[in-house]
């Protein structure tokens, strides 16, 4: 439906309004999801879950074996790497390297502030917690840092969703920005399963590293959607541009 021309702006802050406040409610579900788990593990009520998880994806018998042919193995040892803070800062500095190449410096930030302070937030939690990874004998790959929560799934999910949301912006087709989305979505999932796949991870780790991750990703997009009003908007705590139609003086009537 196409909408007469001085209520488009009122239609298009509405859609803003509505991407908004799906933001805000997703940021509370994710932060209540981590308090949850969070809470949990400091109680060793998740132990047992986390334990039979783990024991479901090794092969009777032998715990160093996951299930499986051969060759899942080791896509999952490569697509866990894209979630190491070696790949991840490469990710970073191309995709800020772009930006800047488009005079976008405000994006490149974004990318920046936000990857550098979720590798911070990382390593606090982890050390705030300092919970054991699961026992050697699982594991198909080594890890040394404290295990929860996952510093793989929660920089994949800050870093991809980041980027995801950014490139959406740029694209006015619908289907495009879904499809950004769910690339970024996928690739965020696939890298904390295979976390729990090759034992170096107890499922609620991975679950809290994502839910971590959503919170300083959506923080992030609500920051620059703010910004981003602001700036169209042109005055600071303005809330929408209405176009009123002035009454024209009566010589300019009259001439008509």
């Amino acid at each position: 439906m196409i909408l007469p021309p001085r209520l488009q702006p009122v239609a298009a802050f509405a859609r803003r309004e509505i991407l908004a406040v799906l933001a805000l409610l997703a940021l509370a579900v994710a932060a209540e999801v981590f308090l949850s788990v969070a809470g949990e593990v400091r109680e060793g009520e998740t132990n047992r879950i986390d334990l039979a998880v783990l024991r479901a994806l090794r092969v009777p018998g032998q715990p160093h074996q996951p299930i499986g042919p051969h060759w899942l193995e080791t896509a999952a040892g490569d697509f866990t790497s894209l979630g190491s803070i070696v790949v991840l800062a490469f990710i970073v500095l191309v995709v800020a390297g772009l930006f800047v190449s488009l005079r976008r410096r405000r994006e490149a930030l974004v990318v920046v502030i936000a990857s550098g302070g979720g590798l911070i937030t990382s390593g606090l939690l982890k050390a705030l917690f300092a919970r054991a990874r699961p026992d050697p004998v699982y594991r198909a790959v080594e890890a040394t840092t404290s295990s929860f929560p996952s510093g793989h799934a929660m920089l994949s999910a800050i870093v991809f969703l980041t980027l995801g949301s950014l490139c959406a912006g740029y694209v006015d087709r619908r289907l495009v920005k879904t499809y950004i989305m769910t690339v970024a979505l996928a690739a965020t999932l696939a890298i904390g399963l295979t976390r729990i796949y090759l034992g170096v991870h107890w499922l609620t780790d991975v679950l809290a590293g994502w839910s971590v991750g959503a919170v300083w990703a959506t923080g992030c997009w609500l920051a620059v959607w703010a910004l981003d009003q602001r700036w169209r908007e042109g005055l600071p705590g303005s809330a929408v541009e209405v176009v009123v139609e002035q009454p024209r003086p009566a010589q300019l009537q009259r001439l008509d």
